[in-house]
């Protein structure tokens, strides 16, 4: 122990053994939380009032008679032996940052080690005053009204021109090690801090690959960078085979979800680092992710050298899991020893927007029109298993005002809007609405009903950033032309999908279908094969999409 901190230790001993003036009953104690921290505490010396019947089990407590300033006052105070579980008036004095916080087991409470942290505190015995403790926090100790003050709150609302909600995907491997593991982890707090985490600015949330992937917080849990670098610190090294493929696979499902904090609007983007290479298959993973509007960010440290590049599955590993290949998605650092330099050029990637391509999907950026066969030869029992294979064909697509658009058109020898791309701007609303489509029965003119929805549907939306796709479900051989409409349609920019059932001929189902016909022409025997379908529309949708962005 350095001569500076045991002058300060020191000092902050004698402090406590300062008794008060004679005659003092001492300042009127602040009623804090169970779960106030000291860095929560501004000053330099404070009185505080702990409440009863605080959760033991649920104090973060690091250190022993000296506590980081991320700790629980309350549970340190408890730890301590200054107050028990039924609560009472502690003093708070604040104390210099340290090195190494011990873990020790105290009065029922179990402190945790921590390295390093940039503040500390220490706890003795309070003086009582008239507050009495409720648990909740008071922005004075003196209020001069005899009532408690309102703090204002201040407006965290972090960088705002860097909107993007991120998961970072560190590697939890044997391969990287626990020593690396933590320069890891110091690394990607550098970066969250510089970021400017804020309720307006990025959210990021945390994800560890390992043998099986764990998701250590989402993007609601913190919106202030402190809450973050500290979630960070606490999370613990994992092992076992690094499966950035499977973890990447699982966060592009699982983690950007609006339950989990995703915002509309706003880039989704994960960073992987990889230490080394990755012990599975990485390319499907990223296809996962573009799909799900996911850009993927790979940060690689430390290539494989030449005499380990026979374990590595797949040497061009980077360039098929990224967003794109062209180079912005990919970063490189030797190693995990000297990393600052690399943090602003990182941040600045992660904050420039117009380069995050992958934001549009398949899912959110399609205009969808379902031409839906009426004809008597149909049956109105037929006729709601085509309706089913519609919703859950829609269903599947992210429906707002600023994602996928969702229209219908029933035909027999004539032709009805049911609702077009601008009537709903919410799944709920277009599901309900295609369940309550009422049969036509009549004859069958899909030729007409092609050049209908083109000019009436797709004709209003003409100047949209969607791609356009025309979903044709018929029953039987149309009595008119279908090959003039539909190549028509194909000129527009409209990839048209025909599904047949039953009597439909195959040569018309071709004649409509786009290029390539093969993937693009559909036939069922039976009204209940319209099931199985239901992906294969969905599967082409996207692929089609993809392959327009290229």
């Amino acid at each position: 122990m350095s001569a500076a901190w045991i002058l300060v230790l020191c000092l902050g001993i004698c402090l406590m053994l300062l008794p008060e003036p004679a005659g003092s009953e001492g300042p009127v104690p602040i009623a804090i939380t169970c779960f106030t921290r000291g860095l929560d505490i501004r000053k330099e010396k404070a009185d505080v009032l702990c409440p009863g019947g605080c959760p033991p089990e649920e104090f973060s407590v690091f250190g022993n008679i000296v506590y980081a300033s991320v700790s629980s006052i309350c549970g340190a105070a408890i730890h301590r032996g200054v107050i028990s579980i039924s609560g009472g008036p502690v003093r708070v004095y604040s104390l210099p940052g340290r090195e190494n916080y011990s873990s020790v087991d105290a009065n029922g409470i179990q402190s945790q080690m921590l390295s390093r942290w940039s503040a500390s505190f220490t706890v003795t015995k309070g003086k009582s005053g008239a507050q009495e403790a409720t648990g909740q926090a008071v922005s004075t100790a003196r209020p001069s009204t005899g009532k408690r003050l309102k703090k204002t709150p201040e407006k965290k609302t972090g960088n705002k021109d860097c909107k993007a909600d991120i998961a970072f995907l560190i590697d939890g491997s044997f391969n990287i090690g626990q020593r690396r593991f933590n320069l890891q982890k110091n690394f990607v707090g550098k970066v969250a801090l510089m970021l400017g985490i804020g309720t307006e600015g990025p959210h990021v949330g945390l994800v560890q690959a390992s043998e099986h992937p764990k998701i250590e917080f989402y993007l609601k849990n913190f919106t202030s960078a402190k809450d973050v670098l500290f979630a960070i610190k606490e999370v613990g090294f994992r092992g076992g085979n690094s499966n950035t493929g499977k973890a990447l696979k699982h966060t592009a499902q699982k983690f950007f979800t609006a339950d989990n904090g995703v915002r509309k609007g706003i880039p989704k983007v994960v960073v992987v680092f990889i230490d080394g290479w990755p012990s599975d298959d990485i390319e499907e993973a990223g296809i996962v992710a573009r799909e799900f509007g996911v850009n993927v960010f790979i940060v690689s440290v430390a290539k494989p050298i030449p005499e380990e590049l026979g374990m590595v599955q797949d040497v061009a590993f980077v360039d098929k899991a990224v967003c794109r290949n062209n180079g912005f998605f990919s970063y490189h650092m030797p190693n995990w020893f000297g990393t600052t330099k690399y943090v602003k050029p990182l941040v600045q990637k992660l904050c420039t927007h117009e380069q995050m391509m992958c934001s549009k999907t398949c899912y959110n950026s399609v205009n969808i029109a379902f031409l839906i066969d009426g004809s008597s030869s149909v049956g109105d029992s037929n006729f709601r298993l085509m309706l089913e294979f519609v919703s859950n064909i829609a269903k599947t697509f992210e429906i707002s005002d600023i994602g996928a658009k969702i229209a219908a058109v029933q035909f027999t020898y004539d032709q009805r809007t049911e609702f077009s791309f601008t009537d709903y701007n919410s799944k709920e609303n277009i599901l309900a609405v295609i369940r309550n489509i009422r049969y036509m029965s009549g004859g069958t003119a899909t030729g007409d009903a092609i050049s209908f929805t083109v000019r009436n549907v797709f004709g209003p939306v003409r100047d949209s950033p969607n791609k356009n796709f025309l979903v044709i479900v018929t029953d039987g051989q149309s009595y008119d032309d279908v090959r003039g409409p539909a190549a028509a349609a194909h000129d527009a920019g409209i990839t048209i999908f025909s599904v047949g059932v039953a009597w439909a001929p195959l040569d018309d189902l071709k004649d409509m279908a786009s290029k390539p016909k093969e993937s693009h022409a559909f036939f069922t025997r039976e009204f209940t094969g319209l099931e199985p379908i239901v992906s294969d529309i969905i599967r082409g949708i996207c692929r089609d999409f993809l392959e327009s962005q290229q």
